[in-house]
């Protein structure tokens, strides 16, 4: 047979038989496709509910899953990654083409497998992933894991391929992480992160919040699995993200402010500005007119609303944190209380504000949990030297061996021997550097002892907006 001849009977359709049937096929295709976008379109109509911020006019809103989605991507993603099942079944159902399923209480997706592959670094020059000019990231994910350990192992790896160091939380809600490292290395992590099936279509780089830094910046890597991806210390099947408040983009946020800013000067205003962090954090940096709980871990964070709770009633809470999560399930737990009006949080945190109103209404620095202590977006100095009121917002660790509080004392009582955070640490580290004592020293710290564990606020109605000016 002569090159190019194609045998009698061989690799020919006849022509009447296959084609229809490619047809047919395409056609039905087409159908379940068609099916599918109406039926995902229906179940996204169904969960519609009228926008409740002002002036928003006849906007309307989506609520599932007991959360409120603002932007019309936001209700896709959702639908598209928790209840693919849900709509699958109501395009292809006897009958379902025309009705919608209710979203609540069904199981979402199921759990994605995890991709354990690293990254080709063979093209790279080490030099490229061990520069100290780089970045630090902060990011979390809330999804189901099914083996939190094995996450946990492919994390450990990929973070240690990359050279990376930082802290990275893992359970079987998720994950929470900031790791830093060179910029080709940090942006190797966020292609990576994206690609992994078990995030996919719900973790985006917008979710990565990146500031100047690199992998100096912690002291080593940390990666393990915890019960929680936030230490509120209650159940997340309990408390679940999934009830969380209304998320606020910086720029309606930065538009919230201004407005209770505005009434609070008149004595008006129905709405708290609630800062979730603990207390040295805020102390450097926060809010204009924002009510700062003094309250030295999160986990005391349930014990400070419960003890506080009248504070809140019938109030528009407006919540906000470093990058986000910690507002994820504390708002979630503020409104398990059911004595609010409405419950708002900062979408990406003070850190996706800073990025666009790095001159808004966040005055000073923020505290950030490595080696750095803060970042600075102003020039605005809010706090003071803890031994000459100076201002100053550079935090040190107490020089005690005892103690492990963070301190602020300026440049010259540095100079004087003034390290300590508190006259109990102060004396102890004189007796250690002397040896004057030989005996064991008892830990114990001035600071702690005389912060109530969970403070009772006493601010009236008339000052709202002076809570933390």
């Amino acid at each position: 047979m002569a090159p190019g001849e194609v045998q009698p009977g061989v690799g020919i359709v006849p022509r009447g038989s296959a084609a229809p049937q490619a047809a047919a096929a395409a056609a039905a295709r087409k159908q379940r496709a068609s099916a599918r976008r109406k039926a995902f379109s229906l179940f996204v109509k169904a969960k519609e509910v009228p926008a409740t911020y002002p002036g928003s006019g006849a906007a309307v809103w989506w609520r599932c899953c007991r959360q409120t989605f603002r932007e019309r991507r936001s209700i896709h993603r959702h639908v598209g990654t928790q209840h693919g099942g849900d709509v699958e079944q109501q395009a292809t159902g006897p009958g379902c083409a025309g009705r919608a399923v209710s979203a609540e209480g069904t199981g979402g997706r199921g759990c994605e497998e995890l991709c354990e592959a690293l990254p080709d670094t063979s093209g790279l020059r080490i030099e490229e992933l061990t520069s100290k000019v780089g970045e630090v990231l902060l990011y979390y994910c809330y999804c189901e894991v099914k083996d939190p350990e094995k996450l946990c192992a492919w994390q450990k790896a990929l973070c240690q391929h990359l050279h990376l160091t930082g802290k990275v939380r893992v359970a079987s809600e998720g994950i929470n992480g900031t790791v830093g490292g060179s910029k080709v290395a940090t942006n190797l992590y966020i292609e990576v992160m994206l690609a992994q099936p078990l995030f996919k279509d719900i973790l985006c780089r917008d979710d990565f919040k990146s500031s100047a830094g690199g992998a100096h910046c912690f002291p080593d890597l940390r990666v393990g699995v915890f019960k929680e991806i936030v230490p509120l210390g209650i159940d997340p099947k309990e408390v679940s993200y999934k009830e969380t408040g209304i998320h606020l983009t910086p720029q309606e946020f930065h538009r919230e402010v201004e407005r209770y800013l505005s009434q609070s000067s008149q004595g008006q205003s129905d709405t708290i500005l609630l800062d979730c962090r603990n207390f040295y954090e805020s102390k450097i940096g926060h809010f204009l007119g924002c009510l700062a709980p003094d309250i030295r871990k999160f986990s005391y964070f349930p014990s400070y609303i419960d003890e506080n709770l009248k504070l809140f009633k019938n109030k528009r809470v407006l919540m906000y944190c470093t990058g986000g999560i910690r507002c994820e399930r504390g708002s979630a737990y503020l409104r398990s209380k059911a004595v609010c009006k409405e419950v708002y949080q900062l979408k990406g945190g003070i850190h996706k504000y800073l990025e666009e109103f790095p001159d808004g209404f966040y005055r000073g620095k923020l505290f950030v949990f490595d080696d750095r202590y803060a970042i600075s977006s102003n020039e605005d100095v809010i706090s003071a030297c803890r031994y000459c009121g100076m201002l100053w917002d550079q935090y040190k660790l107490c020089s005690s061996q005892h103690c492990r509080q963070l301190v602020l004392t300026c440049l010259s009582c540095r100079k004087k021997g003034l390290t300590a955070c508190c006259p109990v640490c102060q004396e102890k580290e004189l007796q250690v550097t002397s040896g004057a004592s030989g005996q064991a020293l008892k830990e114990e710290c001035e600071c702690t002892q005389r912060r109530p564990r969970v403070p009772i606020e006493h601010i009236s109605e008339g000052t709202w907006g002076t809570a933390r000016d």
